[in-house]
């Protein structure tokens, strides 16, 4: 097994709207690449990120001492379950959480890309330009699946970067990265693309097609820039292969072309609207490899594609007529030789779009047409919700209920207007402890959660808790008409 492990850098930021500038003179062949004007293009539009994440009390499951009882025989310290062998709820308080990354301007009114892994969780968040001015950023929106995030600052005429076309980057082909590794503000390095459409598995459930780079990248990196030798973004650096966690010989980047997608979709609708094709599978090659090293011989018809395993009988690939054994070897029009490659284009669609998909079965060509679908079903945008949504007030519970119920945590409902809580039956008083299996101990834990099963196959809160009488209920509240 590999001893190398891919590892997501600290905090970082990127860029997604067009801007043109002047283009550079063409390097003659043969001759030295010339990096000095994509450097002065990338280094006033890629900015330092300040993370903060403030100390809060959290309440944690805790392993009881089964010889808690002998050392504390009256049961002065512990829980009524203490020395049975079983878990008990424990209040403690987190450590205050600082790091730092990159990013990348891609309006002049203050929008800025950044991964995901940079700003999630944080209660503050500081920009500081390249000229060292400093603002305060919000977050507008971000996305798991690809690591992007944005996040915006009240500022005008900013630098920018002009925005490239991924797919036309060629292996081989010069490219610098900019960003601020251990806090060194506007660093630049050089390397090639060493690979497209590359991965990792770094990501449960993520859409990866990494640009693959030899420019050297650390810890800080995330979030910065990967520009082309004509001064146009084409990438966003997000993570690094290493078996040290620091740089020894390839860095990823997410391509512009996921990245402008993602980001068009959070300015407009909120959250990144997709299609999911319903189907698993692999790299063709990795699994005639597989079978092989099985003793079985497997002839496919080809060598390139994305071998179907399973497929949802409710998603776009039934839809299709795909079925287990087939090979995707289109999407779009788009040749497909690997699962990455098959992520980014489905990727790129949203709900309602056409897109035509290429498969063969028993060695034998089949190109279908299909109106894609989202995840639930339709091909409606999703908005994220609200916690609006509810139609309620909330607050968390006091020391007096806690003593009264003995419980540790919840959300009490004060006030019920129209909305899910009321059509779904829940009155004033209930204490909301579980939503969807998840504890809930403040209402920023509430709306999290309203938001991401909002956009989710399934878009629905199970709530479970209970009444100041003590009596237990569950609720199924549905969060979409």
């Amino acid at each position: 097994m590999c001893g190398a492990c891919a590892i997501a850098l600290t905090l970082s930021t990127a860029t997604a709207i067009r801007v043109y500038a002047a283009q550079p003179q063409a390097n003659i062949a043969g001759q030295p690449v010339d990096l000095t004007y994509a450097a002065e293009k990338a280094i006033p539009a890629v900015v330092h990120i300040k993370y903060v994440q403030n100390s809060k009390t959290q309440t944690i499951d805790v392993q009881d001492d089964p010889f808690g009882d002998f050392f504390d025989p009256f049961g002065f310290f512990g829980s009524p379950n203490q020395g049975q062998g079983g878990t008990r709820k424990q209040r403690v308080q987190t450590p205050k959480k600082e790091a730092t990354g990159s990013g990348v301007i891609i309006s002049s009114d203050g929008y800025i890309v950044t991964n995901n892994h940079v700003v999630e969780g944080a209660d503050e968040l500081t920009v500081t330009l390249n000229d060292n001015r400093e603002f305060s950023a919000r977050i507008i929106g971000t996305d798991k699946q690809t690591d992007l995030a944005l996040i915006k600052v009240n500022a005008k005429n900013l630098p920018t970067l002009p925005i490239g076309n991924s797919d036309d980057l060629k292996v081989g082909e010069w490219v610098i990265a900019v960003g601020n590794p251990y806090n060194l503000n506007s660093t630049v390095t050089a390397g090639i693309v060493s690979a497209k459409a590359r991965g990792l598995g770094a990501t449960p459930n993520g859409i990866e097609s990494f640009i693959q780079t030899d420019a050297a990248i650390n810890p800080g990196n995330s979030g910065g820039a990967l520009v082309n030798t004509r001064g146009e973004l084409v990438g966003i650096n997000a993570m690094l292969y290493s078996q040290t966690g620091s740089y020894s010989g390839y860095g990823f980047a997410i391509p512009t072309n996921i990245m402008t997608k993602v980001v068009d979709d959070i300015k407009k609708y909120g959250s990144v609207q997709r299609v999911m094709l319903g189907v698993s599978g692999q790299d063709v090659l990795n699994y005639i490899n597989n079978q092989k090293e099985q003793g079985k011989d497997v002839d496919l018809g080809t060598n390139e594609g994305v071998y179907i395993a399973t497929v949802d009988p409710d998603g776009n690939g039934a839809e299709a007529g795909l079925a287990k054994g087939d090979v995707i070897t289109e999407f779009d029009g788009k040749k497909i030789e690997k699962m990455s490659e098959l992520q980014a284009a489905v990727n790129s669609k949203r709900p309602g779009d056409k897109a035509s998909i290429t498969y063969l079965r028993n060695k034998k060509k089949i190109t279908k047409t299909i109106t894609l679908k989202n995840a639930q079903g339709t091909t409606k945008i999703i908005e994220q919700a609200d916690i609006d949504v509810l139609g309620g007030q909330f607050r968390p519970i006091t020391e007096a209920q806690k003593k009264q119920l003995n419980i540790t945590y919840g959300l009490e409902v004060l006030k019920v207007s129209n909305g899910a809580l009321k059509d779904a039956g829940i009155n004033r008083g209930f204490i909301i402890q579980k939503v969807n299996d998840e504890n809930v101990n403040s209402i920023d834990e509430l709306q999290k959660l309203v938001k991401s099963a909002s956009t989710s196959k399934e878009p629905v809160l199970y709530i479970s808790g209970i009444y100041p009488t003590g009596k237990k209920a569950y609720f199924a509240v549905p969060l979409s008409e």
